[in-house]
This record gives C-alpha cells, sequence and structure tokens, in this order.
C-alpha cells in the first residue's frame, strides 16, 4: 500500500524532486548527453542502445516528429564508427495504435537508415493490446532488413512460449533473429501474465533455452542475479561463444553487477534513454511497477 501511494503522488511533485532519483536513471535530455553517456559505457567496456523518452503518443504529427528525431540520432551515431551502438524504439511513439501502416512506414525509414550504418533497430514489446500489431511489425521489417531489426519478449506473458516458438523457427543464418528477452514491466492481469517471481523467472530462462536451442541471438536483460547464474549454465551448456549472445541491462541500474559480468567475458549492452519526457518516462513506470517507489525513497535517502 505504501508504495502504490507514493507511485500515485510522486508525479504531483516538483520536477527537481523527481529529477533526484530520475537522473541516476536517465542520461539527460538532448541527443549530446546520451552521446556521451555512450562514449563513457564504451570505455567500461559496454555498448549501448539509444531509447528516445516518449510513447503511446496521441496525435499523428508526433508520430513524425519522433521518426525525424529517430533519423537525427541514427546520423548523428554514424559518425562515432567505434562504438557498439544500437536503437531501441517503441511503435506507440510512431502511431502502431493510431495507424498501423503508417507507423510500419517510419520505422522502415529508420531502419534504412541505419542499414547505411549496419546498426541493429530493436523494437520494444510493450503491453499486450499491442503485442500482435508489434509481431506482425516486426516479422514485415524482418522479411526485408533481417539484420538490422530486431525485437524484445517479455517472459511473464503466457503466451511468449507460443511466440519464442514461432520466433525461433524464423531464424536462419541468411535471416538471422535477433531478441530482447526481459520479464515484463507492464502490469497485465493473472489470466494473461504469471505474477510470482519464481514463475517468471523459470519462464524467463525455458525461454531463453528455446533461443539457444535454435541459435537466436538473445540480448539477455536483466538485474536478477539468479537469471545472470541460470544464463552462464546455459551458455556454458551449449558452448557458446561471447559473439552467439549478450547481456543487456538499464541505465544506472546494478552497475557493480554488470561489471562483474564484462570481467568474466561477456558482452553487455546498456539501455541509454533520453529526452524531455524524462518525467513522464519515470512516473508512467511507478505507475506500472509501484514496488520501485520503495528503492526510489530508499535510494534518495541513502545516497543523498
Amino acid at each position: 500500500m505504501f508504495n502504490k501511494f507514493i507511485a500515485s503522488i510522486l508525479p504531483y511533485f516538483p520536477k527537481k524532486f523527481v529529477w533526484l532519483f530520475s537522473k541516476r536513471y536517465v542520461s539527460g535530455e538532448t541527443l549530446e548527453d546520451a552521446v556521451k553517456s555512450s562514449k563513457e559505457l564504451h570505455v567500461k567496456g559496454s555498448g549501448a542502445t539509444i531509447d528516445l523518452l516518449g510513447e503511446f503518443i496521441t496525435e499523428l504529427p508526433e508520430a513524425e516528429t519522433n521518426k525525424n528525431v529517430y533519423a537525427e540520432i541514427v546520423e548523428r551515431f554514424g559518425k562515432e564508427e567505434n562504438l557498439n551502438v544500437t536503437f531501441s524504439i517503441k511503435p506507440t511513439s510512431f502511431g502502431l495504435l493510431l495507424d498501423e501502416e503508417l507507423c510500419y512506414n517510419y520505422i522502415r525509414e529508420i531502419i534504412v537508415k541505419a542499414q547505411e550504418s549496419n546498426r541493429l533497430v530493436q523494437i520494444d514489446m510493450e503491453d499486450s493490446p499491442c503485442v500482435d500489431k508489434e509481431l506482425v511489425l516486426y516479422k514485415r521489417l524482418h522479411a526485408e532488413f533481417p539484420k538490422n531489426v530486431g525485437l524484445a519478449i517479455q517472459a511473464y506473458l503466457k503466451r511468449s512460449d507460443a511466440d519464442v516458438e514461432m520466433l525461433s523457427k524464423m531464424h536462419t543464418p541468411e535471416t538471422p533473429v535477433v531478441i530482447r528477452l526481459c520479464k515484463g514491466i507492464y502490469q497485465e492481469p493473472e489470466n494473461i501474465a504469471f505474477k510470482k517471481h519464481d514463475q517468471i523467472n523459470q519462464k524467463y530462462l525455458e525461454n531463453l533455452e528455446t533461443f539457444f536451442k535454435y541459435g537466436v541471438y538473445v540480448g539477455i536483460a536483466t538485474h536478477d542475479k539468479f537469471l545472470v547464474n541460470g544464463a552462464y549454465e546455459l551458455i556454458k551448456k551449449y558452448d557458446l561463444k561471447p559473439e552467439q549472445y549478450e547481456f543487456q541491462m538499464l541505465y544506472g541500474v546494478t552497475p557493480e553487477l554488470r561489471a562483474s559480468i564484462i570481467k568474466k567475458g561477456n558482452n553487455m549492452r546498456v539501455y541509454v534513454p533520453y529526452g524531455t519526457d524524462w518525467f513522464g518516462y519515470c512516473t508512467r513506470r511507478l505507475k506500472e511497477n509501484p514496488k520501485m517507489a520503495g528503492m526510489i525513497i530508499k535510494a534518495i535517502f541513502i545516497r543523498g
């Protein structure tokens, strides 16, 4: 109850107060902030995936604006050839729920531009009403750009076993499937999503093993030490080389665990969000996952 209460009132706090905890998890408001953060991560042995904050637009002109900004992002990082950078996009910020065909065309434009510098565009998976639409979107784009588009899958959804099997069977050396596997953050009803921590972890490792069986390149997106250790065991079981998978983490989260994974010789990629919508991003995440509220209050007092 305390966490839900804090999550409900925090959006009404002054922005300066919310920034106290947000600044650790957001690289900044500008593209150059994201470039700077990516360079700092590079020095520490990590790649990055760039995310422009903003989702669930209400008007189509916003979709065109987001498309143009992403074109600038791709162009800017094209000048940083030494950086291992991909781009993460949320289809709802390109009008997925307003005009699916327009959304497809806008994202296709971004992928065409990313292809010029041989970079990947990763499609984030959003809440359950978007899942089927985003799978259709991915399959259309994958048919034309198999090496330049990836997709996120959420292990806590009960449908994910079937989706994982379907995506795995799409994978071939000529048409590779690239996946970010995460637990899932959206608040979904119990009839479509697992709720218990142990259940979600079990499904995560089952999904990861299925992908490994088929040779799919997976971004193992987790901060859970249990899942990291489980991934290590599967990597050993399937005798995978570091270039056949990577670990992924959020910006500012569990940096010590991140460093230990890199130290063991694994590839790492950090999700680097930036943009003026950082306030909306952080408060929305609190509503989706109220447990974060207690962690935030603790971080403010412990870290000052």
